[in-house]
Formats: structure tokens, C-alpha cells, sequence
């Protein structure tokens, strides 16, 4: 699963509220203050993989020609180019690893601003983070999956891809996320 900009708020607000419900943590500041933090952390992370992205596009469209003559396939190329330079832009590929590494920064940074506090293993801590972050993973495409279905069943037709839809799509994305409780 690859986090949406419009996704960072939902992810951060579960990594709050699964934070808030742990019984050996406690949140001196409240769940706002560490929701802000992790949507902070989380939408840097992003960021600094969409200036990857872009790279890799403007090296793409740099050899568009050569790429046509070889016939090569343009989306396996794409992610051939980004796995060699994502560790010159910090990004780290396997998806785990990287809820792994965003878990350490998010502790670190709310453990510093005196936002969290516990008396158990730092690695207790972090295992709440990252399995916020799995449980957004693993529920997106189910999500994804309703929503879509929901759209699909409604009397008027939504175009794809349209403001309307777009609309739509979030609200009930939403609704979803408020039903499983990760937001």
C-alpha cells in the first residue's frame, strides 16, 4: 500500500487513538497534540518520496525516446530506476521496514517533546505504532474495496476521477475509517 497525502491525517489519528488506548502509556499533552506530531512526521516521509518519484519521472521523460525504441515497460522501469536512488533520497522500499523506521522517529520525536510517557520498553511503544500503521495498510484495500461497491450501487453515475466523485469517495472513506474505530 502506498499512503495517499489525503491518507497521512488517517493514519496519524490511529496511531493517536491506539497510543491514547494503550494501558502503559499515557499522553501528558492529550491525543491531539501526538495526532499533529505523527501526521508531521508521516507527511515529510512523503514528501521526501515524492521528490523520488518526481526524479525518477524527469529521468523517464529524459530518455522517453530510448525507452520506446527498447519497447521497455515504462512502470517496471520506473520502479527499477526509484529502488536504485531511493537510498540517495532516505527512502526505504519495503513497505514494513518503513513503518518500522517512521514508528522509531515518531517515539523519538514525542518522547523528546515530552508528548508520550511509559514505563515499559521502548520497543512496546513502538510495536503500537507500527501496528497502527499495519492496520491501516491491511484495512485500505478492503476500504477501498466498500467504498468503491457503495459508489457502484448509488442511483446517479459518479465519473471517476471527477470532483464529485472525489467528494464522494472521501466521505464515505471516512465513514469506513469511523466504523472500524481508526479514526
Amino acid at each position: 500500500m502506498r499512503l495517499k497525502s489525503k491518507q497521512t491525517g488517517y493514519v496519524a489519528s490511529k496511531i493517536g487513538i491506539d497510543l491514547a488506548n494503550a494501558p502503559f502509556i499515557s499522553l501528558p499533552k492529550g491525543k491531539d497534540a501526538v495526532v499533529k506530531v505523527c501526521k508531521d512526521i508521516i507527511d515529510k516521509n512523503l514528501e521526501i518520496e515524492k521528490r523520488l518519484d518526481r526524479k525518477v519521472e524527469e529521468l523517464l521523460l529524459e530518455n522517453e525516446e530510448e525507452i520506446e525504441i527498447q519497447h521497455v515497460k515504462e512502470r517496471e522501469l520506473f520502479f527499477m530506476i526509484k529502488k536504485r536512488l531511493a537510498p540517495e533520497y532516505g527512502v526505504i522500499m519495503n513497505y514494513n521496514d518503513r513503518y518500522n523506521e517512521i514508528s522509531h522517529t515518531i517515539l523519538d520525536e514525542l518522547y523528546e517533546n515530552y508528548l508520550i510517557d511509559y514505563d515499559v520498553n521502548d520497543n512496546q511503544v513502538r510495536n503500537v505504532i507500527f501496528k497502527a500503521f499495519k492496520a491501516f495498510a491491511n484495512a485500505y484495500d478492503e476500504i477501498d474495496n466498500t467504498v468503491y461497491e457503495k459508489i457502484k450501487k448509488m442511483k446517479k453515475e459518479y465519473i471517476p476521477g471527477s470532483i464529485e466523485y472525489e467528494l464522494i469517495y472521501e466521505r464515505l472513506y471516512k465513514e469506513e475509517l469511523q466504523k472500524r474505530g481508526m479514526i
